[in-house]
């Protein structure tokens, strides 16, 4: 798993969004962009990225396409339309892009290059190269994974509250 960290600015979000499904194609990845405001660190993403992985390999895969699973985990839902709300948005967006090779294309071996993935999707005039990982909003993490006060107490953190949420998701079947 790569990770690109970037500010996205498009005024055709699905123009923007079939160019990355383009590049994943070409390059034999998946390649997904997430609102940066929504992730909470890379084990968020890294996480989310193997239980899709897994997800495909057992045949328990909620959607065709493995950056949308990715999506999926990394919102801890099983709703694509309701995914889709952590995706990046029109105008200006921190983001964060990964680009995966799972080794596999919905089956088939492959040998994906995610580097030149990566290198693709930084040469798109829509993102500008910046940190964004890490700088999530706190109050818009807690209320999409519907964290409490009394879970914080705990002594528990936010980050593997989420990543509680995103694993959480394999056995809401």
């Amino acid at each position: 798993m790569e990770v690109l960290e970037a500010t996205v600015t498009v005024d055709d979000l699905d123009a923007f969004v079939a160019r990355l499904g383009e590049i994943g194609d070409e390059h034999g990845v998946a390649v997904q962009a997430l609102d940066a405001r929504y992730v909470i660190d890379r084990e968020h993403l890294q996480r989310a990225v193997e239980l899709a992985d897994r997800a495909f390999e057992r045949g328990e895969n909620i959607a065709d396409e493995r950056s949308v699973e990715v999506l999926l985990y990394a919102a801890a839902t099983r709703q694509i339309s309701r995914a889709l709300e952590l995706g990046v948005e029109t105008g200006g967006c921190p983001a964060v892009i990964v680009v995966h090779d799972s080794g596999a294309s919905d089956g088939v071996d492959s040998q994906g290059d995610e580097t030149a993935a990566i290198e693709a999707v930084r040469a798109l005039s829509a993102v500008q190269t910046e940190a964004t990982l890490g700088n999530y909003d706190e109050r818009r993490v807690r209320e999409w994974f519907e964290i409490t006060d009394p879970e914080l107490a705990t002594g528990a953190d936010l980050s593997a509250l989420v990543r509680e949420r995103v694993a959480l998701l394999v056995v809401e079947k």
